[in-house]
């Protein structure tokens, strides 16, 4: 990737009952990266939901409010995302990597960052996310990365949870069921090893057989996604 001198935010955003130092070394691993490419950034870390001292069960009915593409539906996560990012954010490149609830807290905050004009040039990096629908206008800014097994099948259940489909008609016909009307411009599945928590991974036992740890596959999906637009 060229170098670059513009000005880049990146935000990690955590799901549920998330550690406080769960993106200690995927923070790390980006700062080194973009650094040596010449990208000037700034690296934020957010708890839409709250940490792992919260309540799981409140923080999964907020993550609900998130997994809506209706106008002004409650978007808990996304709304804590865009109070904590709206003053600091303007005129920048803005990069939201989210993991599980986070990736759908930061579709959410990056839509009502576009919708008010605040942020023009973003990108939506959701991980192992339950699905949320994505707004045709800005599917093709929005990837969606998941787990899959040594046979190439999904193996990760918060990537089945929420849908993406939407009923099609054309002309007069009878409308039909499209299961991916409203799902990200970019899909990939990551053959990681460990379960739901474990993308950001990058020590013993969390490594392939040619030792490669989740940490780098997954920055590794994401950065070749990102290529044309950093």
């Amino acid at each position: 990737m060229a170098a670059n001198t513009s000005s880049l935010r990146v935000y990690l955003l955590a799901g549920v009952k998330t550690t406080p130092c769960a993106f200690n070394e995927c923070q790390a691993r980006l700062t080194e990266q973009l650094h040596s490419e010449g990208i000037e950034h700034t690296i934020q870390v957010l708890f839409p939901y709250g940490d792992a001292s919260r309540s799981l069960m409140r923080q999964l009915l907020e993550v609900k409010t998130d997994l809506s593409n209706r106008m002004r539906a409650g978007r808990i996560g996304g709304k804590y995302v865009w109070q904590q990012i709206k003053d600091t954010v303007k005129g920048e490149k803005a990069l939201f990597i989210g993991h599980s609830g986070g990736g759908a807290a930061a579709y959410q905050a990056a839509r009502m960052l576009e919708e008010e004009g605040t942020v023009r040039d973003f990108r939506v990096v959701q991980v192992g996310s339950p699905r949320t629908p994505i707004h045709p206008t800005l599917r093709e800014r929005v990837s969606y990365f998941h787990s899959i097994d040594s046979l190439g099948k999904l193996n990760d259940p918060i990537s089945r949870i929420g849908s993406w489909g939407g009923w099609t008609r054309s002309g007069r016909t009878v409308p039909t069921w499209n299961r991916l009307k409203y799902a990200p411009g970019y899909v990939e599945g990551i053959p990681t090893v460990g379960g739901h928590a474990d993308y950001f991974r990058n020590t013993e036992p969390f490594m392939d057989m040619e030792a490669v740890c989740n940490l780098d596959k997954t920055i590794g999906r994401v950065r070749a996604w990102l290529k044309e637009w950093l």
